[in-house]
């Protein structure tokens, strides 16, 4: 079995690294986008500032396909509960959208006022007051909804994906 594991960020750099394990011992290590050789064909690892943009076994004629994501990554347990529970899992993306949206949307105009209020900006541009002012507890309940939601769909940064 192939697993490919890509990391973001190490101990002292921001490389995106892509590990290439073979019946669980690592065999190949790269910077992204990597190329790792395998029985009949190789792997192509790609990724985009969203997740995974390519993992795909390449076969030596040519064929392509993509590989599946692990069960224990955190994709794959995306695809699996969207697989069991299809109805919840649309509600979660849509819950998950809207408190990113939001907490997004009212951090903005809760920051403007602080800057707008900047001798220099206040004199260029005018001061601005937010119409939106929260307690504390709620813009911490905001952001960290706002956090959860960016985690739940998009991830941890971690991607594992299979071939047997």
């Amino acid at each position: 079995m192939h697993t490919v594991e890509v990391r973001h960020g190490g101990d002292s750099d921001s490389v995106v690294r892509a590990g290439l394990y073979v019946d669980g011992a690592l065999r190949f290590t790269s910077r992204l986008p990597a190329r790792f050789p395998v029985e009949g064909g190789h792997i192509e690892v790609r990724i985009s500032q969203n997740g995974m943009r390519r993992c795909h076994f390449v076969a030596d004629d040519g064929t392509e396909r993509p590989l599946v994501p692990d069960p224990k990554s955190a994709e794959g347990r995306r695809m699996g509960f969207a697989r069991r529970h299809p109805t919840a899992s649309v509600f979660v993306g849509t819950i998950s959208v809207v408190m990113l949206v939001i907490g997004v949307v009212l951090g903005l105009l809760q920051a403007a006022e602080p800057i707008s209020q900047i001798p220099q900006i206040a004199a260029s541009i005018g001061t601005f007051d937010s119409p939106v002012k929260l307690p504390l507890w709620l813009n911490l309940v905001l952001g960290l909804g706002a956090a959860a939601g960016a985690v739940l769909r998009h991830g941890t940064g971690v991607g594992c994906l299979s071939r047997r």
